[in-house]
C-alpha cells in the first residue's frame, strides 16, 4: 500500500505541474499576443484599446508561471537540477522580458505623452518573452545532455536550428491567441485588424505544428515510435485530426466574424499540441534519461506540496473566474480600466 502510494504522487505532481503550464501557456499567451501585435497598431486610440483589452487580466495570469516554478523546484528538484542549468540563460531572458514587459505596461499610461520607449518595451518585451519560452520548450525536447544526474552540456547547447523554431513557433501561436483575443474583447478599427492578422497567423501555426510533428519522430526514435508503432497509431490518431478540426472552426469563426469561436479553438489548438507533446514524452521529465518517478522529491515533500496546491489552486481558479466574469464583455473605443 505505501509502495502504491508512494508511485501515485509522482503522479498527481505531474498532472498538477501540466495544469499549471496549460494555465499559464493559455492566459498569458494571449496577453502575450497582443504585446507583439502592438506595432500594427499605430493609432494612439487604437493601442490604448489593444492595452486596456487585458489590463485587468495579465498580472493574475503571470500568477501560473510563478506556480509551475515553485512546482517543479519542490516536487521535481531533481529534474529542476538538471533543467535550469541547461537553459539559464532562456529563463533569464524570460524573466528579463516578462519583468520589462510589466513595468512598460504600467509605465506607459503615467509617461504619456512622451511614451514611445515604453511602447517598444511593451511590444519587444511580450515578443522576447514568447520567444525564450520556445527556446526552453525546444530545448527540453532535444534531450538534454545528463551525466551521473547532473546537467553535461555547455551554456549555449540549448541553442539549434530546432529550438529556434520552436521559439518562432511558440511565438507565432502566442500572436494567434492575442488576435482572436481582440476579436472577442474589442470592436472597430481594432478588431478588424484583428481578424485581418488572425488567419495568416492560423496557416502559420498549423505549418510550425506540422513542421514539429515531422521533425520530432525523425529526429528521436522513441517519439516515432510512440506514435507509428501499432495499436498506438490507432488511439493516437484522434489528436491531429482534432487539432485540424479545430484549426478549420477557427478559421470559420474568423471568417463568419464569430467573436469567442476563434479564441476557443485557438486554445483548444494549443492544448492539443500540448497533449501531443506529453504524449511524446511520457513519463519523462528530462527526456529520455528522467522520469517523474526518478526526479521526485522525498514523500513527505510531495504529500506537503499536494495539500498545499489543493488550497491554492482554486482559490486562483476562483479569482480568475470572478475578474473574467467581472470584465466580460468587448470594450469600445475610449473605454479602458485605467
Amino acid at each position: 500500500m505505501i509502495a502504491g502510494v508512494s508511485d501515485l504522487l509522482p503522479v498527481l505532481l505531474a498532472l498538477t505541474l501540466g495544469f499549471t503550464v496549460v494555465m499559464y501557456v493559455v492566459l498569458d499567451g494571449f496577453d502575450l499576443g497582443i504585446g507583439m501585435l502592438f506595432p500594427f497598431y499605430p493609432q494612439e486610440a487604437d493601442r490604448d484599446l489593444v492595452m486596456n483589452s487585458v489590463a485587468p487580466f495579465w498580472d493574475g495570469n503571470e500568477t501560473w508561471l510563478v506556480l509551475g516554478g515553485v512546482t517543479l523546484w519542490a516536487a521535481f528538484p531533481k529534474a529542476f537540477a538538471v533543467i535550469l542549468p541547461a537553459v539559464y540563460i532562456p529563463v533569464i531572458v524570460l524573466l528579463l522580458a516578462l519583468i520589462f514587459r510589466g513595468v512598460a505596461f504600467e509605465f506607459r499610461w503615467v509617461a504619456k505623452p512622451r511614451h514611445r520607449k515604453w511602447d517598444v518595451a511593451f511590444a519587444g518585451g511580450s515578443t522576447l518573452a514568447a520567444f525564450a519560452q520556445g527556446l526552453v520548450l525546444g530545448g527540453i525536447l532535444e534531450e538534454i545532455p545528463v551525466r551521473d544526474g547532473q546537467f553535461a552540456g555547455t551554456p549555449f547547447w540549448w541553442l539549434s536550428p530546432f529550438s529556434v523554431m520552436c521559439g518562432i513557433a511558440v511565438t507565432v501561436g502566442y500572436a494567434l491567441l492575442g488576435a482572436t483575443w481582440l476579436m472577442l474583447k474589442t470592436t472597430g478599427p481594432v478588431e478588424d485588424r484583428a481578424r485581418r492578422l488572425a488567419l495568416p497567423l492560423l496557416l502559420a501555426l498549423l505549418a510550425f505544428i506540422a513542421i514539429v510533428s515531422i521533425w520530432t519522430p525523425l529526429q528521436f526514435p522513441r517519439i516515432r515510435e510512440r506514435w507509428f508503432a501499432f495499436p498506438n497509431t490507432f488511439f493516437l490518431a484522434p489528436v491531429p485530426v482534432a487539432t485540424l478540426l479545430f484549426a478549420w472552426l477557427c478559421w470559420w469563426g474568423i471568417r463568419r466574424n464569430a467573436p469567442l469561436l476563434p479564441f476557443v479553438s485557438a486554445t483548444v489548438i494549443f492544448l492539443l499540441a500540448f497533449a501531443g507533446l506529453v504524449v511524446s514524452n511520457v513519463p519523462y521529465l528530462v527526456p529520455p534519461v528522467m522520469t517523474v518517478w526518478d526526479a521526485a522529491s522525498h514523500p513527505s515533500s510531495q504529500i506537503f506540496y499536494l495539500v498545499g496546491a489543493a488550497i491554492l489552486i482554486p482559490l486562483i481558479l476562483g479569482y480568475t473566474a470572478v475578474v473574467f466574469y467581472l470584465f466580460r464583455g468587448k470594450l469600445k473605443p475610449g473605454q479602458g480600466y485605467h
